[in-house]
């Protein structure tokens, strides 16, 4: 098998200028020729062009590439495992960035004014622009997403650590409460569920009763929100969504 300088440039996505230059240098040379005397690349010299274009995405200059490919002492297995750890690293440093620029845009997306440090702090891995997006899609016209943007859009680090810290302490009794064997329907496990709602009105928007029940059915109903239960203690989306509906039930 083999290919033309014209055919091999497609089949690699580089222009045949490019190719015309590894052959000048000595990088990457025709095997053959045609009886035209045109170049003919053969898959030897097809695999010697996607080591070199590998390494030259991974910011090799060439005449490193060159030093590379012809030791001696490599191998082809050699330098594909070089590459693989060399993507790798690039992969996840890439990864890294991607998170820190969808970090920026959630506290872009919700009106907060903090350093990336402090918008690492707050939020790690719990808010998404998915769910921001989702959340504006299913309730953006209703008086609650309205009010809940005037509110957040004023609030400061200190108000968001706070907040925080409210509902990971409402959490953290729901879940003792689940462990100590408490009805989710009892007196207590009410209480909390009172204590989440008002939280709720403190913070974002008023939260009436029957509200606060159709956001209870969603910790079981939603993947998302039962996932980050279940990682609180196991059973405690059900265990809330259960008392956050008998308290709503009981206020009519």
């Amino acid at each position: 098998m083999s290919w033309t300088v014209g055919e091999l440039a497609r089949l690699a996505g580089v222009t045949v200028r490019t190719l015309h230059h590894y052959d000048r240098i000595g990088l990457v040379q025709p095997g053959g020729r045609t009886a035209a005397g045109y170049r003919s690349y053969g898959v030897g010299d097809l695999d010697r062009l996607q080591q070199v274009l590998v390494y030259r995405e991974l910011g090799f200059p060439l005449e490193e590439v060159a030093t590379l490919l012809d030791d001696p002492d490599a191998d082809p297995a050699a330098h594909l495992r070089r590459q693989h750890r060399l993507l790798r690293e690039r992969l996840e440093r890439t990864a890294a960035m991607v998170a820190a620029v969808e970090k920026e845009m959630e506290a872009r997306q919700m009106g907060i004014s903090l350093t990336p440090e402090e918008r690492f702090e707050l939020f790690g891995g719990g808010f998404s622009d998915e769910y921001q997006a989702e959340a504006e899609e299913r309730w953006g016209d209703t008086e609650a997403w309205a009010q809940s943007q005037r509110r957040t859009s004023a609030y400061t680090k200190d108000d968001w650590v706070r907040i925080k810290d409210e509902v990971t302490d409402v959490e953290r009794r729901f879940a003792e409460a689940l462990r100590s064997g408490v009805p989710a329907g009892s007196e207590h496990a009410m209480g909390l569920a009172e204590e989440h709602r008002q939280h709720i009105t403190r913070w974002f928007y008023d939260c009436p009763a029957q509200m606060h029940a159709g956001i209870g059915r969603m910790y079981v109903e939603d993947p998302r929100f039962a996932a980050h239960y279940e990682e609180v203690a196991p059973g405690l989306a059900q265990y809330v969504s259960t008392a956050v509906q008998a308290n709503a039930a009981r206020q009519g």
